[in-house]
């Protein structure tokens, strides 16, 4: 995403009426496709239940799409949470799942975008669809984030129509580039604790794409490992000598 985003949103099954001053929904609600057979307020949560709520997000994100136009998007910051090992007698289990095979950074066609989006609410996988100015972000418990440059009141219709409940709001997994921090971290091999760090200045996202050979709209955010083949390109921006008999390196990207 080489763009600001000026509009986003927050859309979701969720009536704001239920919430505190301090936005805190304060109704038992099931906020997981884990949870079907689960009681809320006096009923048992179904699959029935559960997929026409999961149909009603997933049309929308699809109907946005048809309104601004969008005929595939990338997928970026990708987490599969053991997708190949799913249980295939699961209710929830499609066999178009395995007809995508998933990779960061990869063109999604929209024919393939709906069962992307399954995925993703059914907690399979953790990921983000973006355009240059368009994103689709799934949140924890069942919160769904789109972002546009534009207002188009079509697509906000009709998710209301959907009966789900739409909050202008900026999505809170939203990073713009010029609030990216980036620094180069190392740490012993197989250890998750950072020794040390170096903040990178004087390099552009551009820059960052062609190095981990990521597409043009690629925010490069996250983790990335730093390997021997891109370590020159680093080792030039950092003061700290880079050993990799010692140390695991890596680009950290966030806020």
């Amino acid at each position: 995403m080489s763009k600001e985003i000026d509009y986003q949103w927050r859309i979701t099954k969720y009536n704001p009426a239920y919430r505190n001053a301090e936005g805190h929904y304060l109704r038992d609600e099931w906020t997981s496709a884990s949870e079907i057979g689960k009681s809320f307020l006096g009923e048992i949560l179904t699959l029935d239940d559960y997929l026409q709520v999961e149909k009603a997000y997933v049309d929308t994100v699809m109907k946005f799409l048809e309104v601004y136009q969008i005929e595939n998007v990338r997928l970026i910051h990708l987490e599969t949470y053991g997708l190949s090992n799913v249980d295939k007698t699961s209710p929830l289990y499609d066999p178009s799942f395995d007809t995508i095979p998933l990779a960061e950074d990869m063109l999604v066609t929209i024919d393939q975008i709906p069962i992307v989006c399954k995925m993703a609410l059914r907690d399979y996988i953790y990921c983000q669809l973006i355009t240059e100015d368009f994103f689709v972000q799934f949140g924890d418990d069942y919160y769904l984030y789109i972002g546009a440059n534009s207002i188009q009141q079509e697509a906000l219709r009709f998710a209301s129509e959907q009966r789900l409940f739409v909050e202008q709001m900026t999505s809170p997994y939203y990073l713009s580039e010029k609030n990216v921090i980036r620094e180069v971290a190392w740490s012993f091999p197989g250890e998750r604790i950072i020794e040390d760090s170096e903040i990178l200045t004087d390099i552009s996202l551009e820059e960052l794409q062609n190095i981990f050979q990521l597409s043009s709209i690629h925010t490069v955010t996250g983790s990335y490992k730093i390997t021997k083949d891109n370590a020159k390109f680093f080792q030039k921006k950092i003061k700290h000598k880079m050993d990799f008999t010692t140390y695991e390196y890596y680009l950290l990207a966030g806020s």
